[in-house]
């Protein structure tokens, strides 16, 4: 087994920040400054645009561009309506779960700053035992301690305002990272690492790389559609986040084996170039990087889809991080997954050949 990159006490202090600080949908701007800010002494410049997408870029004189990409947003919630009694209900904002609502604390974000509130949920000894009624989108709701919309609309709370968590992250057993968000703040946290250590181990690269961050991924893969168009890439490895398929209640035949701790996951799809997925395979057993296998039937479900089908066919690939309870508020990955998976994107690049390239012809 290789051996995993150790991580320095700036990576992991740049990752619990960057990780606690809230990035919804459509609102990744302040999370995009942290990442921009890491990432600066390692790149030669940066590309923006007016959605919030960040491309940290090394060589960019060269011809030849490839892109490393993660996405910033996280799931969250939008006020839909305020009752007279001062309630508020809500609507998603990316696939945020019902079924984990009640009883959680949130942070309303507002022009007047945060507002807290938690989703209130009838008590047990109320609820009638043979009818009960499971947490729906229609009868969650978020309780701020008001008795009235006035008092709520007094506090900046409007139609519209993002709703967030504010669980925050933690080590777990020594060797698991919890938070909300990591979907998929850590691939910016891995491709950040990969650039780090790039600059760090001195490896000049005779292409272009664009360490890119898109923004809105949890409603659509909107980001990645708007940034491939920018940078036009000759190459796109994605990195993002997929189910640990060993807990509880998740049926192995329909969703594959794949497990936690052993190893990245290299995807099988129909976006998914073979030549550039037989290159990683390559890189992991020849550097003896652990790796797991998962198959997708027509998408990924990933900015990989976007990249692949943009600017008449991008050669795509997508190595992703297992976890555990994703868009609940304590997801959950094992270190050294994410220790070689920013090991495979980082010997991967090492090994391309721009002359071959990848066509199949």
């Amino acid at each position: 087994m290789a051996k995993p990159t150790v991580f320095k006490k700036k990576s992991m202090d740049f990752l619990e920040k960057y990780l606690n600080n809230a990035s919804p949908t459509g609102y990744e701007s302040e999370g995009q400054k942290i990442w921009m800010n890491y990432l600066k002494p390692y790149v030669d410049e940066f590309i923006t645009d007016h959605y919030g997408n960040c491309v940290g870029v090394i060589n960019p004189d060269a011809s030849y561009k490839v892109v490393i990409e993660g996405h910033a947003d996280e799931i969250s919630w939008y006020v839909n309506y305020i009752t007279e009694d001062g309630l508020i209900y809500v609507i998603r904002n990316g696939g945020s779960d019902h079924i984990i609502a009640p009883s959680k604390r949130v942070n309303i974000h507002t022009k007047k700053g945060i507002v807290k509130g938690i989703f209130g949920w009838p008590a047990i000894h109320t609820r009638t035992k043979d009818k009960e009624e499971m947490p729906k989108i229609d009868n969650i709701f978020i309780d701020v301690g008001c008795q009235k919309k006035e008092e709520v609309e007094k506090l900046g709370v409007h139609v519209g305002c993002v709703i967030t968590y504010p669980d925050e992250f933690m080590i777990l057993n020594g060797h698991n990272f919890v938070c909300r968000a990591l979907d998929n703040r850590m691939g910016g946290f891995m491709i950040a690492e990969v650039a780090r250590l790039l600059h760090e181990n001195k490896k000049k690269l005779d292409f272009g790389l664009y360490i890119t961050n898109a923004v809105q991924e949890e409603i659509g893969l909107k980001g990645a559609e708007m940034i491939t168009e920018t940078i036009k890439p000759n190459l796109a490895i994605v990195t993002d986040v997929c189910h640990d398929t060993t807990t509880p209640m998740i049926d192995k035949k329909k969703e594959g084996e794949i497990k936690s701790g052993k190893g990245p996951v290299i995807s099988y799809a129909p976006s998914v170039q073979n030549n550039v997925r037989e290159l990683i395979l390559s890189v992991a057993e020849k550097n003896k990087i652990p790796f797991q296998r998962l198959a997708a039937s027509r998408w990924t479900g990933t900015d990989t889809d976007a990249f692949a089908y943009s600017n008449g066919g991008v050669p795509s690939a997508l190595i992703s991080l297992p976890l555990r309870y994703m868009h609940t508020t304590v997801e959950m990955v094992h270190k050294d997954d994410v220790e070689n998976v920013i090991k495979l994107i980082y010997e991967t690049l090492l090994k391309i050949d721009m002359k071959k390239g990848f066509s199949y012809f």
